[in-house]
C-alpha cells in the first residue's frame, strides 16, 4: 500500500472519529462528566500522550518569539474551541454539531480576506452568504423540545463560536507548524491549555464521580481523548504530509454526512425539515467558499 493510499485512509479515520465525536461525547454529558470538566480530562490526556511520542521526535526549543503567538494558538485552539464546542454539544444536538462545525472554511476565508488581504471573489461571496444563512437559521429556527438539548440556540451559537475559533487557531499556527515538528508544536499547545482551561474547567473537573461511573462512560472518555483527541492529529499530520490541501479539505463534506448517519442509526438524533434546509445552506456555501478556481489557460 503506498503513501497516498495510507493519507487517505488517515484523513478518512480522523474525519470518521469526529463524525461519531457528536454523537458519542453527548451519551455522558452532563450526567456523568460536566462539559467543561471534559474539556479538563480531554488536553490533560493529550497533553501526556503527545509528550510521551514527542521522545521519538526531535528535541527542539520554541524560539522566545514565538511564545505569544503559541498563546494565543492555544487559547483558540484549545481553550475557546473546546469550551464552546463541549458546552454547545451540551445544549445542542448531535446533528446541529455535525453540520455547524463545517462553516469553518468559511471562517477562514473571511479572516483571510480582513487580515491578510486577500481578496473574496463572487463566488465565494456567495458562498458565505449561504454558510451564514443556514447557520443563522439553524439558531433562530432551531427550537426543539428535548430533554437532553435544554437550550438548542444557545448550543448552536456556541458551535458558531467553536468553528469561528478553530479557524482563527488555523491562521495564528500556520507559522508554527511549518517551523516545529508536529509533536514539539502539539505537546506544549496542550500544556498551556491544561493551565489556560484550568480556573474555567476546575470545579467540573474535580464534581466527576469516578466511583459512580459505569464502565462505558470511561469508554467514552477514553474514545475523547485517546481517539477525538490523539489521534486524528497524528492522523491529520501525517495526511498533510501526502495530500494537497483541496485533497484534504474536501473530507470535511464527509463529517455531517457520517454524524448524521450514525445519530439518526443509533436514534440520539432525528432529521427535521429545518436541520435538512439549514444544512443544505451551511454545506453548499462551504463548498462554494472554499472551492478553489480554475487556472487560467
Amino acid at each position: 500500500m503506498n503513501q497516498r493510499t495510507l493519507a487517505i485512509l488517515a484523513a478518512f479515520g480522523a474525519t470518521f472519529i469526529y463524525a461519531l465525536t457528536h454523537t458519542i461525547a453527548k451519551g455522558v454529558m452532563p450526567d456523568y462528566v460536566q462539559p467543561f470538566g471534559f474539556i479538563q480530562l480531554r488536553v490533560t490526556g493529550a497533553a501526556i500522550l503527545f509528550w510521551l511520542v514527542s521522545f521519538w521526535g526531535p528535541k527542539e526549543k520554541i524560539d522566545r518569539k514565538d511564545y505569544l503567538r503559541m498563546l494565543v494558538a492555544a487559547t483558540l485552539g484549545m481553550v475557546t474551541n473546546m469550551l464552546a464546542f463541549f458546552k454547545g454539544l451540551q445544549l445542542s444536538t448531535p446533528i446541529n454539531s455535525a453540520v455547524l462545525i463545517t462553516i469553518s472554511p468559511i471562517v477562514i476565508v473571511l479572516l483571510s480576506a480582513v487580515f491578510l488581504k486577500e481578496k473574496v471573489s463572487l463566488r465565494k461571496g456567495v458562498g458565505i452568504g449561504l454558510g451564514l444563512i443556514g447557520a443563522l437559521a439553524s439558531i433562530l429556527f432551531g427550537q426543539e423540545l428535548r430533554q437532553d438539548a435544554p437550550n438548542i440556540p444557545v448550543g448552536n451559537a456556541l458551535l458558531i463560536v467553536n468553528a469561528v475559533s478553530y479557524a482563527g487557531y488555523l491562521i495564528v499556527a500556520k507559522k508554527l507548524v511549518e517551523k516545529y515538528h508536529p509533536f514539539t508544536f502539539m505537546k506544549w499547545l496542550f500544556t498551556l491549555a491544561i493551565f489556560i482551561n484550568l480556573p474555567v474547567t476546575f470545579t467540573e473537573f474535580a464534581a466527576i464521580s469516578w466511583t459512580q461511573m459505569p464502565l462505558w462512560a470511561y469508554g467514552t472518555i477514553a474514545f475523547v481523548v485517546v481517539g477525538t483527541t490523539f489521534c486524528t492529529y497524528l492522523f491529520n499530520i501525517f495526511a498533510m504530509r501526502q495530500l494537497k490541501p483541496s485533497t484534504l479539505g474536501a473530507f470535511i463534506y464527509l463529517q455531517p454526512v457520517m454524524g448524521i448517519i450514525f445519530a439518526v442509526l443509533v436514534g440520539k438524533d432525528q432529521l427535521s425539515p429545518i436541520k435538512v434546509i439549514a444544512g443544505a445552506f451551511v454545506l453548499v456555501g462551504v463548498y462554494l467558499a472554499s472551492k478553489k478556481p480554475k487556472p487560467s489557460p
